[in-house]
């Protein structure tokens, strides 16, 4: 072997030594992203924030072009409590839902492996369905498993044909992937504990807890954006009388679907809560005086005209009184003082629609503070 030769393998073997050396170091500051990452991911404990860690910093952390997660929600679970909770979903465009296990499942391999490589047009349309103008071409799909059950999957799009190559760096994948289920779990069960507190048992809408909760966020909301607040109290007539003749079992029949029928009638933005015994509280955002009369009126007109079985072949009628408050945008003061205010507020007019002879909704509004005048000198 001569000197060149000794010389050219010397140069070769230099130059694989500093790609080790390199790929070394890569795999050292993925491991540390890595860790990074699931430090962040299992320390959320809502699943907003563990949506924003997977869709926007594990993006940003990993240099990655697309990021999309998919969720298997039959029952519609996840975004009903997200609904609940205010979540915009229209922030989150990488969050996608199917109602199917199978839609997801046929997708995947046979033994659930992460899926890497070019990215077709049928891909694209369901792992990235969001992402028309800048659409990837290669893609790792990771399967999100949860007690060997396939919960959705992890989807990683780049815009370089060759970011995403089968069978390359699995292990971070798998390893990754494997905490984001766990994640997405604890983060659910900590958002059923949470409903656990604030939903009424009986009824299933939510409870005072929640709604004086949501009454703070909903008077600073409306000073924010200068828009009216109204609130109801709506409370079943002579319901006591009504519970002492059919019983508590049939009582409590009614108040489920006099619930149903008031959580009927709210939008999507509106608070609704079973306040007390046979009394319901409803908050109406961005509602003046005479829609949430209006409102009041038609809940109030169902309920009246509404037959309830009280037992086979045996139906009968009950109405409702309900009081109405309204803050205008003009008036100013903070939020826990209003909030007291608006409720009593509904709370006499509610009363007072007892005292006319129930079955019929009054009105009442918070009128601007006046400044105190100065004593004269």
């Amino acid at each position: 072997m001569n000197a060149e030769h000794l010389y050219d393998e010397n140069t070769k073997l230099k130059r694989q030594l500093r790609a080790f050396v390199e790929q070394a170091k890569d795999n050292e500051q993925k491991y540390l992203r890595l860790n990074a990452n699931i430090l962040k991911l299992l320390a959320a404990n809502d699943l907003a924030s563990l949506f924003e860690i997977i869709l926007s910093d594990y993006r940003a952390d990993s240099k990655l072009d697309v990021v999309t997660l998919t969720l298997i929600d039959a029952e519609y679970e996840i975004r009903r409590t997200l609904k609940n909770e205010g979540f915009k979903f229209a922030n989150y465009p990488g969050l996608i839902f199917v109602d199917s296990r199978y839609r997801l499942r046929s997708r995947l391999s046979d033994d659930m492996s992460p899926l890497l490589g070019k990215c077709d047009e049928k891909q694209k349309e369901f792992y990235f369905p969001r992402y028309e103008l800048l659409e990837p071409v290669s893609m790792a799909i990771l399967p999100l498993i949860r007690n060997r059950k396939l919960v959705g999957s992890l989807n990683l799009g780049s815009y370089q044909e060759n970011r995403f190559i089968e069978g390359t760096a699995t292990d971070f994948f798998e390893q990754f992937t494997s905490v984001v289920a766990i994640s997405i779990e604890n983060a659910l069960n900590q958002e059923r504990i949470k409903q656990l507190g604030l939903i009424d048992p009986l009824t299933g809408v939510h409870n005072r807890r929640y709604f004086d909760q949501r009454l703070d966020e909903e008077i600073t909301r409306a000073a924010r954006t200068q828009k009216p607040l109204s609130c109801l109290f709506l409370d079943i007539d002579h319901f006591k009388k009504f519970n002492d003749e059919y019983g508590h079992q049939i009582g409590d029949r009614v108040l489920q679907e006099v619930a149903a029928i008031i959580k009927a009638q709210m939008r999507g933005s509106d608070v609704m809560a079973r306040y007390g015994g046979e009394e319901f509280a409803v908050l109406l955002s961005n509602t003046d005086t005479k829609l949430a009369a209006d409102i009041a009126e038609r809940i109030r007109f169902i309920i009246a005209e509404n037959e309830y079985e009280l037992d086979d072949n045996i139906r009968s009628k009950i109405s409702v009184s309900v009081g109405c408050s309204t803050m205008l945008p003009e008036h100013g003061c903070d939020s826990e003082e209003t909030g007291q205010q608006l409720v009593a507020k509904a709370d006499s007019a509610l009363y007072a629609a007892k005292d006319k002879g129930r079955n019929q909704v009054v009105s009442r509004v918070i009128r601007r503070k006046r400044k105190a005048q100065s004593k004269a000198s």
